[in-house]
């Protein structure tokens, strides 16, 4: 069983100094530690680093949950790759520990509180979007073509055949933008 520590400070002007101490207190023998944002995980390499490297037994220690994650649904996820893995995870601050049952628990509560807010977010986010489509709200990238150019672009490769690149470079557009121009339009009853 070895403790490990993991801290952050959000921006390179602040210091680690507090957390180092409250992680050799509690006897980690190694520490990650890093300077940088911690809205996502994934973005974070020293955490990634911390968690690749903590073994079933281990402990990863930090001072405070928002040192780690930056919402419930991050801490959950974390919370369960520690638990897959065999890992107990200990925040000082908050006087949490998964090696004990009440441990186990609060991040169980965690858990399901990160579910319901992912899944009443997916909810919002669904009616947004139809809402918005019913307004007539295009969604996803904006053509890189007018109707015309389209229309223009399959008249030149008919009638005076143009090639794939002479249109590609006259329209300053990409092959796959050419071919979908090329394609017959659908009309609409």
């Amino acid at each position: 069983m070895e403790i490990i520590g993991y801290c952050r400070v959000s921006s390179i002007s602040q210091e680690l100094d507090v957390q180092l101490d409250k992680l050799a207190k509690a006897g980690c023998t190694k520490v990650f530690k890093e300077k940088r944002s911690g809205r996502q995980a994934e973005n974070r390499p020293e955490l990634q680093d911390a968690l690749e490297y903590v073994r079933a037994g281990d402990v990863l220690v930090i001072s405070r949950l928002d040192r780690m994650a930056r919402s419930v649904l991050d801490l959950a996820k974390i919370a369960d790759l520690l638990r897959r893995k065999g890992v107990s995870l200990r925040v000082l601050d908050q006087g949490l520990d998964t090696s004990t049952s009440e441990g186990k628990l609060m991040f169980n509560l965690l858990g399901a509180f990160a579910e319901f807010e992912a899944d009443i977010r997916a909810e919002r986010q669904a009616d947004g979007i139809a809402l918005a489509k019913r307004k007539g709200v295009k969604f996803g990238r904006r053509k890189a073509l007018t109707d015309a150019q389209e229309e223009r672009i399959r008249k030149m490769r008919a009638e005076e055949n143009f090639s794939i690149g002479q249109l590609q470079e006259r329209f300053g557009i990409s092959r796959s933008s050419v071919y979908r121009a090329l394609q017959p339009q659908a009309t609409t009853a």
